[in-house]
């Protein structure tokens, strides 16, 4: 595990994710006049994330957009790229574990991204991941991703 990312920089990559999610979520709403208290509209918000922080990673060698932008991405313990499996294991079984414990391990991870060395969270443990500055590498040179 090389250059990991650490609390803010993460922190960064995070709130610009949850911009753009919330900036097409908003424009949605708009454009199509929907009734946001409705479930369905909810569940769409919900199915959306979801999406996004699993496929947008696999797709592009580790980076959501928050985290292309804050120059950091998500790379097995290997350095090698995530998969679906991954992922899941990241997002929606970290995201269980976070809720499950009332917010409790998600302050927990804070800690952990902000003392540890290897800056690695709870969810990173759970799939086998880390969060790094390293650019992606492409037959032996960097990526241009």
């Amino acid at each position: 595990m090389t250059n990991p990312g650490g609390f803010w920089i993460r922190l960064l990559g995070m709130i610009l994710d949850a911009l753009l999610i919330s900036g097409v979520i908003g424009l949605s709403i708009f454009l199509f006049n929907l009734d946001t208290s409705a479930q369905t509209v909810q569940t769409g918000e919900s199915v959306l994330s979801i999406l996004y922080f699993v496929l947008v990673p696999i797709l592009w060698h580790g980076y959501t957009v928050g985290k292309r932008i804050a120059g950091v991405r998500i790379v097995k313990k290997d350095n090698t790229e995530v998969s679906f499996f991954t992922m899941v294991l990241r997002y929606i079984l970290g995201g269980l574990v976070y809720g499950l414990t009332f917010g409790i391990a998600l302050i927990v991870s804070a800690i952990m991204v902000a003392a540890r060395k290897d800056k690695r969270a709870i969810h990173d443990f759970i799939a086998g991941t880390y969060v790094t500055r390293d650019r992606p590498e492409e037959k032996g040179t960097a990526a241009r991703a």
